[in-house]
């Protein structure tokens, strides 16, 4: 699973890199809200690990930013705050839980599991359509590249595949890949399938997906 990290402590940014790494996510690092900000416009993830104390830009600003676009990625807020304020304003803006330094490892680590926790079962079965390839167990979509997804990417992928030669409207989609969350809109589809459709131009798919809020989306 995908996670991105924002840790400004250069020791506990590469350490909780390091341990991540060890438990097989994917962790893309930064030490700054404005690069944090940054990533999350270009790339979806299955996890936020949010410090509340950055440069640049701050871990609340930069959650509210997330939840304005429709992002609804789960987020894990880190403050060396003990005080109930800073937790409440966490989470009023948007933040699924928290930690408070000094924490240990272990709790995060079973945090993260909690907020990553697939809440959908998937076909257990590989993939294909046209050039693509779309495999289950390590959630990797290929052509002459390969890219591995978030759960929501894959979620979305395995959707238009399955469904090839439909377009899927943009409630089809809310209902199917994100179980009608209440946080969840049309502009969070048009997110993902943004998202998608970068990631098959990096792995030189000829595929590509087409249609609008209007009519429906599909591959093509």
């Amino acid at each position: 699973m995908k996670v991105l990290l924002a840790e400004d402590t250069v020791d506990l940014n590469r350490a909780l890199t390091a341990v991540l790494k060890h438990e097989n996510y994917d962790v893309d690092t930064v030490f700054d809200g404005m690069e944090a900000s940054e990533h999350l416009m270009v790339d979806s993830y299955d996890c936020i690990i949010l410090d509340i104390m950055m440069p640049k830009k701050d871990g609340i600003t930069v959650l509210k930013e997330l939840r304005e676009k429709k992002i609804v990625t789960p987020v894990l807020m880190l403050t060396a705050k003990a005080e109930v304020e800073d937790r409440v304003t966490g989470l009023d803006a948007g933040a699924d839980d928290y930690l408070t330094k000094p924490f240990a490892i272990k709790e995060l680590l079973a945090r993260v599991r909690a907020l990553t926790r697939r809440k959908t079962q998937y076909s257990s079965d590989d993939l294909s359509y046209q050039d693509l390839s779309l495999k289950s167990a390590s959630f990797e979509l290929g052509a002459e590249n390969t890219v591995r997804l978030s759960i929501k990417e894959f979620e979305l992928m395995q959707t238009l595949i399955l469904h090839q030669g439909r377009l899927l409207g943009t409630d089809f989609l809310l209902e199917h890949v994100w179980n009608n969350d209440i946080d969840a809109s049309p502009e969070t589809v048009w997110l993902y399938l943004s998202y998608l459709k970068r990631k098959l131009k990096a792995i030189a798919s000829s595929v590509t997906i087409i249609g609008d809020a209007s009519q429906g989306f599909m591959l093509q």
